[in-house]
């Protein structure tokens, strides 16, 4: 009697597992592609060539604006420690001239200078004003589109959503994984190669690692 009873259990183990394993190979497979294309980019960085594209915008802030930004320096100082967001009037500005947000941002505040940096995947971008003579100069490095992918692969600026999206992807690599390992043992009698070919994706890397890594 329990020969019958043992194969419903196997039965209906093998379809939970293959359920959970489709649907995690679902969710995972985009995310898969883009992480194992951006391996292979990211591992010949050194031959793939990237040509930066750099814009250099320069202004001047009004006199009204660059006093009340002076008369704000000394309280942020002491009371941020020097980093605090940009004025709303000074957001603004920016918007409105080169349709830049910084909203959000914290900026370097010293006695002559206004800083911010502005890195985003893909390239880099900083501000600088100058509080003696209200110049403002801006930098935007754009490295292509190879570079963009190439950050989101080592979440390099990506902000909080994307961080969250690579939480989450890790979690459905494992359970596909995991589920797939199972799967592997409950079919594992009638496929001897099977625990040798999963020995082989342990020992392989664990030996390029002991002897060929330094």
């Amino acid at each position: 009697m329990s020969g019958p009873t043992d194969n419903r259990r196997r039965a209906y183990w093998l379809k939970t597992l293959h359920e959970w394993h489709w649907v995690s190979s679902a969710v995972c497979l985009i995310g898969l592609l883009l992480f194992g294309i951006t391996g292979f980019t990211l591992n010949h960085a050194g031959q793939i060539e990237a040509k930066p594209r750099i814009v250099t915008q320069r202004g001047t802030v009004n006199a009204p604006l660059l006093a009340a930004l002076e008369a704000q320096v000394d309280p942020i100082k002491q009371r941020a420690k020097g980093k605090a967001e940009l004025p709303p009037d000074l957001q603004a500005w920016l918007r409105e001239r080169w349709a830049i947000d910084t909203a959000d941002k914290q900026a370097e505040w010293s006695d002559d200078e206004i800083y911010l940096s502005l890195p985003r995947p893909g390239g880099d971008a900083w501000l600088r004003l100058n509080l003696d003579d209200g110049e403002v100069e801006y930098e935007s490095t754009d490295r292509g589109w190879l570079s963009y992918f190439n950050d989101l692969h080592k979440g390099r600026n990506t902000g909080v959503a994307w961080s969250w999206f690579i939480d989450i992807f890790a979690a459905a690599t494992l359970v596909f994984s995991i589920t797939g390992l199972f799967i592997l043992k409950m079919h594992a009698g009638n496929r001897p190669f099977t625990w040798p070919m999963v020995g082989m994706g342990l020992v392989i890397p664990m030996l390029l690692a002991l002897l060929l890594i330094h």
